[in-house]
């Protein structure tokens, strides 16, 4: 802690709490997370895997990871600091103001680009929500808060502990089955919905109300004003057969998303990540069948 100066406290949680900080020998401003440790080794070890997952996730729209250290029986997990703050914090100040189309889809396929990064390294983020989307002010999104995420053993493999927020939660976690990178889906299409209605796709006032509606999967339209395209990414989404939801590769290559791509990505960046994307996007639309077959529902 001797090079970082605590500003003020900008989030606290189970887990902690979250810190701005600036570094003193830098004068740059960073978030740094404060996690107590358990006491139990192998707890310690569970604390420890977020910075090792969160290092790996080199992209510009996953929250960049600078450093961790421990001290006095802290986890402290050095990372970006994102201006902008986060999408639910947008959602709110719009005061029911409905978000034009174009900024819920630049936001919509930043997501996207960051979820369809770590679902390539077999990571399930497991808590992808409204408040763990964080914003700068140059318009960036990125997705951050790898504090309940998971690394899968193959691109094939099931996990079966889940940890997320309710409202979030697909119907496959609340019917105790195994399940995979299309948790992560089903939460993204939550994000999707209220950036389109400023509300969650399921609402209740019991939890045992709340999960009875989530395994129906029923929604309610979205406000006329949107495309039928975004109608039907959303619908998509919500699939209550995970096998059956679009993968991240196939929402990139969505016809109100693909054209957006580029324009997302940093133009120095954009030989790095984009093309590889864009590839895979053009390939994925040319072999999927105009209807909704078997080939587009395929895991990825």
């Amino acid at each position: 802690m001797d090079d970082y100066v605590v500003l003020r406290v900008i989030g606290e949680g189970s887990f902690g709490r979250a810190l701005l900080v600036q570094q003193e020998s830098s004068s740059r401003m960073f978030a740094m997370k404060e996690i107590r440790l358990p006491k139990s080794f192998s707890d310690i070890q569970n604390s420890r895997k977020e910075a090792v997952l969160l290092a790996k996730m080199k992209h510009p729209n996953i929250v960049a990871f600078k450093e961790s250290f421990e001290a006095e029986g802290h986890l402290y997990i050095v990372m970006e600091y994102c201006d902008g703050g986060d999408l639910m914090q947008k959602i709110k100040q719009q005061k029911g103001k409905l978000f034009p189309e174009h900024t819920i889809l630049n936001w919509f396929t930043q997501v996207c680009l960051g979820v369809n990064h770590i679902h390539k390294k077999r990571v399930l983020h497991r808590d992808i929500k409204s408040k763990n989307v964080f914003l700068t002010q140059n318009g960036k999104v990125k997705l951050g808060d790898f504090g309940s995420a998971r690394l899968l053993s193959n691109p094939m493999a099931f996990a079966c502990t889940y940890v997320g927020t309710p409202y979030y939660v697909p119907p496959e976690i609340w019917e105790n089955l195994p399940y995979n990178n299309k948790s992560d889906i089903w939460s993204l299409g939550c994000i999707l919905y209220e950036l389109c209605t400023l509300r969650h796709p399921f609402q209740a006032n019991s939890w045992k109300t709340l999960i009875l509606k989530i395994c129906q999967g029923s929604i309610r339209p979205l406000p006329p004003q949107y495309s039928c395209e975004l109608q039907h990414l959303v619908k998509q989404m919500f699939k209550r057969t995970p096998s059956q939801r679009p993968s991240a590769t196939t929402l990139l290559s969505s016809r109100c998303v693909a054209p957006l791509i580029q324009k997302c990505l940093p133009p120095e960046i954009i030989t790095e990540y984009g093309e590889q994307v864009l590839d895979e996007t053009k390939t994925h639309k040319h072999n999927t069948p105009r209807k909704m077959g078997r080939s587009r529902l395929r895991e990825e």
